[in-house]
């Protein structure tokens, strides 16, 4: 639900500019509703450190909805099977979930599969997957096409009732009646919803039968299509049933050439299920109407009440800055697509447009199965969720404050180890060539008699190419020809005597002696030259521009905003021998999707993972840098 779903394939969408009048209208009058009936919220402090902190079901908007309808919580996630999660789903998901685990209640996953030209099982594998990644178990796992025969028989009771019809009318002659461009026109009725009710089931149960193409009927709800007082576009007539070209259903096969619509399928599975609290975004505020019109005419709910039948209720969805969470537009990143160009001479070519990215779970992007194999914990997103609460509103949010829950969470979670991004060879001359000490350094700085590791000082080391100057001076404390600099965990620092260069010019080696007795402005991290190598990839932001959303998509536009150093790879890293050790598990992390992921800090770069794709040897995947970006905007 927390996507926008076409309610027929034939009927055109309802204008943006009226729905959103409509909607702004229809929010106003609710808001001055529940400010005079609200009571007023105590100012939010900082609990003690002694008091426990406040579930955000026990406060603010979620505990209002619960306080409106008493008796069992039961709640529904319902995606469609039509496309990979993102991040706006986590909370959807922890919402859903966490509510009704808050107050001893149900979940149901439930597949909203009434579009079969769209749907994939691998979507419906991957949907379970991350439900359970971020910690959560469906009271049952139910689909919309478990009640098509019964959303059948109820679309001829309301036939029979008078309240829906067989409808001929074309895409633009539905949209004239719906008041033309903008719907902004007088609307009117089609000359079919006056007809006669048998002559509608008996044109239902043609669509039912095949002998109607697509396009040439739909059913339409008996709705308020021509009430001048009625400015809600949700209740002009929705569609109900439409023809369907490519009709094989993965469950149902090709029993059915007619599905039911988005509109009208949601509400009576909510009934079906017994749901008593269907939280979805406010984009639906305006479908609260057509969903309460649609059970009351049915009986599943009393008119103008919430005692009896499900009680729809709207909250803002989260949306993060800098990055797409458009399915169609993370399509064009994944697939690459062709766009037409018109040429000097006014002449049209394609013109075709690799992808950005290696695939949905591409760590670039911000889609579930992405985020989990860049590295970042369910807890962590779980947390993240928490701390922004629910409310009404749209939350926008800058990517940093994202990355500062997941950096404060492994913080506090992980060990240290030393990682050399990009390395210099680093002989101390002065040490045996058969030289060994094995050191043990503490997993936890802040925790010396903590879990250790031994960590081996040999003749030859590396350190990063960061840490060394070819020339020295005064603001720079690190390794430089003649200045004396500490290796970290060591008892004595080094002093550089000479340096090797390639026949490029590059720094290959670098040759040094102990510096016993001189103290050193500065340490440095280093690995012993027997450390393993491991390919490291660094992230950036995916696009140039703060603003992806706002880029010409249609015409190709997003691809000279592809940020060029959103990866930057680095195949010849090094990281020190016990990595292999704490890593030997590594296939039995990846199974299942499991999040028991090998994550560590890398002293002085960041934080890391070990990447779920074992064909290119072992990979890291850079979660998050130690501290933000002071080039990323603030939240």
């Amino acid at each position: 639900m927390e996507q926008v779903k076409d309610a027929v394939a034939e009927v055109p969408k309802i204008s943006k500019n009226a729905a959103a009048k409509a909607a702004k209208k229809a929010e106003k009058a609710k808001k001055k509703a529940e400010l005079a009936l609200r009571p007023k919220e105590a100012p939010t402090s900082t609990p003690s450190n002694n008091a426990p902190p406040v579930s955000i079901f026990e406060t603010g908007w979620l505990k209002r909805v619960k306080d409106e309808k008493a008796g069992t919580v039961r709640t529904r996630f319902p995606p469609e099977p039509n496309g990979f999660l993102h991040i706006g789903h986590a909370k959807a998901i922890a919402v859903n979930f966490g509510f009704a685990k808050h107050h001893g209640g149900v979940c149901f996953l439930r597949f909203d599969d009434t579009n079969p030209a769209k749907e994939d099982e691998i979507f419906f594998t991957s949907i379970k997957e991350m439900v359970n990644w971020l910690g959560f178990e469906p009271y049952q796992v139910t689909h919309s096409s478990d009640h098509f025969d019964r959303l059948y028989e109820l679309a001829e009771v309301m036939i029979k009732k008078d309240k829906a019809y067989v409808c001929h009318c074309s895409r633009d002659e539905v949209n004239l009646q719906r008041g033309g461009k903008d719907n902004l026109g007088t609307r009117f009725a089609c000359q079919h919803r006056s007809r006669p009710v048998e002559e509608s089931l008996t044109k239902f149960r043609a669509m039912r039968d095949g002998k109607y193409k697509p396009g040439e009927a739909h059913l339409r709800m008996k709705q308020s299509l021509t009430d001048p007082n009625e400015g809600n576009p949700q209740m002009w007539d929705l569609g109900a049933y439409r023809v369907v070209e490519k009709n094989y259903h993965h469950r149902t096969g090709d029993k059915w050439r007619i599905y039911p619509t988005y509109d009208f399928t949601h509400c009576l599975c909510d009934a079906f299920e017994e749901i008593s609290h269907s939280l979805c975004t406010t984009e639906f505020f305006l479908s609260r109407t057509s969903y309460d019109w649609e059970l009351e005419v049915l009986g599943f709910k009393i008119p103008k009440s919430d005692e009896k039948g499900p009680m729809q209720r709207e909250y803002g969805r989260l949306n993060v800055a800098g990055t797409i969470l458009s399915k169609r537009r993370i399509q064009m990143l994944v697939e690459g697509t062709t766009v037409e160009k018109k040429g000097i001479d006014g002449t049209t070519q394609s013109v075709r447009i690799p992808p950005a990215v290696r695939g949905w779970d591409d760590p670039r992007l911000f889609t579930l199965v992405a985020l989990r194999r860049r590295g970042i914990p369910a807890q962590a997103l779980i947390t993240f969720v928490e701390e922004l609460g629910v409310t009404d509103a749209l939350t926008n949010i800058q990517i940093t404050r994202f990355e500062a829950v997941v950096r404060k969470h492994l913080e506090r979670t992980v060990p240290r180890l030393m990682l050399v991004l990009d390395p210099i060879k680093v002989v101390i001359e002065d040490l045996p060539e058969d030289y060994t000490e094995d050191l043990m350094v503490p997993f936890d700085p802040k925790k010396p008699d903590g879990d250790s590791r031994s960590m081996p000082l040999i003749r030859t080391v590396y350190i990063d190419r960061s840490d060394w100057r070819d020339e020295d001076s005064d603001d720079f404390f690190r390794m430089a020809p003649g200045k004396v600099v500490g290796l970290q965990n060591t008892k004595f620092p080094v002093k550089v005597t000479s340096f090797e260069r390639n026949s490029t010019g590059r720094v290959i080696e670098i040759k040094a002696t102990k510096a016993e007795g001189q103290k050193p402005k500065a340490y440095i991290h280093w690995v012993a030259a027997t450390a393993p190598t491991v390919t490291v990839r660094l992230y950036n932001s995916l696009f140039k521009s703060e603003e992806p959303n706002a880029l010409d998509w249609k015409e190709g536009g997003w691809a000279s905003d592809i940020n060029p150093d959103s990866e930057i790879v680095l195949p010849n890293a090094r990281i020190e021998q016990v990595f292999e050790k704490l890593s030997a598990d590594r296939e039995e992390q990846i199974k299942g999707g499991s999040d028991n992921l090998l994550r560590f800090q890398a002293i002085r770069t960041g934080y890391f993972c070990v990447d779920l794709d074992t064909s290119n040897g072992m990979v890291l995947n850079q979660i998050v840098s130690l501290k933000e970006d002071a080039g990323k905007g603030k939240s």
